[in-house]
């Protein structure tokens, strides 16, 4: 399926009491540029999510990935005191007060500035466990941006393939021509030769001169160039139905197609022909632009 690098996706969801909010965005990029940021507290998943994309597919493209993990239900924490250690604590600022007849100010909040007096037991960390309930708001937000891609890919795609058709119709029209350029050719550059000749006074071979002019006419014969451009349009089509990333290959075949073209244009001395290829090489620019978003 062809898709364009450009895409969003969102999930927010409520998971084993965690509110999880993932986005993903994406724009052009040479190659995969994969950047996440994710709550701290979960930052040990982080490796997890570019192996993640490429395994959905994902071959291109800057994309970014925020992921925020809230805690909703913290009953799962539980905090005690240290009893043991509280009632000494607390009999060592008896002795105190009593000792040096200091104020008595000892209180609750007073007393529980000292952290030591508790103990914090959370829940035992466990990655897998902990992917999971992230993946499985990750998978949607996946499958929204991946959606948005496809649906720009395909309308590239069409937009490409009607270019494409304009092109093999122009290229039609430049063999059309190009026949008829090469008559013309054939017949000027005949008659030029036996001007000059006649002018040294030398009776032209016929046989030799057909011979050299049709040298000189196969030279600027624009057949090879022709079928090959049918190939490369041939062949682009078969990469754009094609599952797999074709952006780079496209590029590619694209290249091929403007050194024909160019080589095309350099043979043809008919206006029209020259005017044909200028509008072949401005419909293939405008197709390497799209290629450009293409993953």
């Amino acid at each position: 399926m062809i898709r364009s690098m450009t895409g969003f996706g969102r999930c927010r969801e409520t998971v084993d009491g965690l509110d999880i909010t993932v986005e993903i965005k994406s724009v052009n990029s040479r190659f995969l540029d994969c950047n996440t940021k994710i709550s701290r507290a979960y930052s040990y998943l982080e490796e997890r999510i570019k192996p993640y994309l490429i395994s959905r597919g994902i071959a291109r493209g800057k994309v970014d990935v925020w992921i925020t993990v809230e805690v909703l239900d913290s009953g799962a924490t539980e905090i005690s005191l240290d009893e043991g250690y509280l009632k000494g604590y607390l009999d060592a600022l008896y002795r105190l007060r009593d000792a040096y007849g200091l104020r008595d100010d000892i209180s609750v909040m007073s007393v529980a500035r000292n952290q030591e007096l508790f103990q914090v037991k959370k829940p035992e960390e466990d990655v897998e466990r902990d992917w999971a309930r992230v993946k499985n708001v990750l998978d949607k937000a996946t499958d929204a941006f991946l959606a948005v891609r496809s649906r720009e890919g395909e309308s590239l795609a069409r937009d490409m393939r009607a270019k494409l058709e304009s092109i093999r119709a122009s290229v039609t029209m430049i063999e059309r021509l190009s026949e008829q350029d090469i008559t013309t050719y054939r017949e000027r550059l005949a008659e030029r030769i036996r001007e000059a000749l006649e002018d040294n006074h030398i009776t032209p071979d016929e046989t030799r001169l057909l011979t050299e002019c049709a040298i000189h006419a196969d030279k600027v014969a624009v057949d090879e160039e022709m079928v090959r451009l049918r190939t490369h349009f041939d062949a682009f089509e078969e990469i754009l139905s094609g599952g797999e990333p074709v952006g780079r290959k496209l590029d590619f075949l694209l290249q091929e197609m403007n050194r024909e073209i160019n080589t095309t244009g350099s043979k043809c001395s008919d206006a029209q022909i020259a005017r044909t290829v200028v509008d072949v090489k401005c419909e293939l620019e405008k197709i390497r632009e799209q290629i450009q978003n293409l993953e």
